[in-house]
């Protein structure tokens, strides 16, 4: 990747493909600025060669590790624009998909059968015959009724189905309580001693082939012990199935490995060697379903600042993006890195970054310090390529952002704004 030298500008990490080069924001060697100028605001961005560089890595670690028998699949629920999801298939990874939309998505992007797993808690008997009918690399299945409605479904189709169980390790991924998954209190897998029958009840079914286990206890967990805990777990299950005579082909190990939006994060070929090792020594495949550490730094979010208001002892910069571009601050509390695109050299003041919506939770962000801005001023939210477009909205009548892809110097749409007519969409 040819980035900008690291600006010295402390608003944001360095080591990414946004940076400052003559004092304006640039994604690789492409103005902002001109991109806003040339699809209007706000606007995702992304960079292909942070993308495809990240991808990589995991992939060839993941290879090398596993010696030969691993599969990454891309979590398609972390950002599913078809030509970034198109990208990452023809770099070699796989699929991981929660309904039937992502399937179709996958598929749509050439994604092989054979390196799809459909996971998920509540799949419908249409997606399920879907799945088997296309022949995904498994159906990774989270409660006992879920697998009798696989076996159901293969039957009425004559196909055998592979699925592998999610088990609940009861594993704590201290992240934030709505994205962690591991607990028993989650409604995601199922405790051992059930996966067992499960296991046991797929073996003995004519319509069933029992191939794996899985494992997601969270997301955006920053700590690999974890990680570490939860594939030993799924190793000894594995090893226990074995020894009375149910031998699987993988473990998963599933993803949720975070970034550094405020705090450092572990590199992530150090992720799959610590997990990929444990499941490799074992004699298993290795499966992992990496999303945002793949494309979470690599996009960003350009907003124009709409007016300045004083109100008490508050300034607030009001923007023409808001929760409805980018929910996780209000979802989830979170932070991101946000800078001017022309870069300053004024004293910071402490400001609440709020969009339009009618709502006192629209903000990008709350007391943060940063130069003084004014009306017309474009600022870039960073680390945001993972869970922004994809859980956009049109509350309020708003219209989901424009999508651009940066290679290098040059640019392209990959997904336009859309028009006053999408919310006619499907009406009478």
């Amino acid at each position: 990747m040819n980035h900008p030298p690291p600006s010295t500008n402390l608003l944001f990490p360095v080591n990414t493909p946004f940076a400052y080069e003559k004092g304006e924001l640039t994604c690789e060697a492409t103005s902002l600025t001109e991109i806003a100028t040339a699809v209007g605001t706000p606007f995702y961005v992304y960079s292909r060669a942070e993308i495809l560089a990240r991808a990589r890595t995991l992939v060839e670690t993941a290879q090398r590790v596993a010696n030969g028998q691993a599969l990454v699949c891309y979590a398609v629920k972390a950002n599913a624009n078809p030509a970034l999801v198109r990208m990452l298939i023809e770099a070699g990874l796989g699929a991981d998909v929660t309904s039937g939309g992502e399937l179709f998505l996958a598929r749509h992007a050439g994604a092989a059968p054979g390196k799809i797993v459909f996971s998920g808690v509540g799949k419908q008997s249409a997606e399920i015959a879907e799945a088997i009918t296309w022949g995904v690399r498994a159906i990774h299945v989270e409660s006992e009724m879920e697998l009798a409605a696989v076996g159901e479904e293969a039957e009425r189709l004559g196909i055998v189905a592979s699925v592998g169980v999610r088990v609940n390790p009861n594993i704590d991924a201290a992240t934030h309580p709505y994205i962690s998954t591991g607990l028993h209190g989650h409604k995601f897998g199922v405790p051992r001693e059930r996966a067992v029958a499960m296991l046991h009840f797929a073996a003995s079914h004519s319509w069933l082939k029992p191939v794996g286990l899985a494992a997601h206890i969270g997301s955006q967990i920053t700590d690999l012990a974890p990680f570490a805990e939860s594939v030993r777990f799924l190793v000894a299950l594995a090893d226990e199935m074995k020894g009375s005579g149910i031998t699987l082909e993988y473990v998963d190990a599933g993803g949720g490995l975070g970034i550094d939006y405020e705090q450092a994060a572990p590199d992530a070929a150090k992720w799959v060697r610590t997990i990929g090792s444990i499941i490799s020594d074992a004699s298993y495949g290795l499966v992992i379903e990496p999303g945002r550490s793949i494309v979470g730094r690599a996009g960003a979010l350009v907003t124009r600042v709409v007016y300045i208001k004083e109100q008490g002892t508050k300034r607030f910069v009001i923007t023409d993006a808001g929760m409805t571009d980018l929910i996780r601050p209000t979802l989830y509390q979170a932070y991101h890195p946000i800078a001017p695109v022309i870069e300053t050299t004024g004293l910071p003041e402490t400001v609440d970054i709020v969009g339009p919506i009618c709502e006192t939770s629209d903000f990008l962000a709350r007391d943060r310090s940063l130069p003084r801005v004014g009306k017309g001023d474009l600022l870039a939210i960073l680390h945001a390529g993972a869970y922004g477009y994809a859980m956009s909205s049109n509350y309020n009548g708003h219209l989901r952002p424009a999508e651009v892809l940066v290679e290098d110097d040059t640019y392209r749409v990959i997904r336009r704004r859309q028009t006053y007519e999408t919310l006619l969409a499907g009406t009478e």
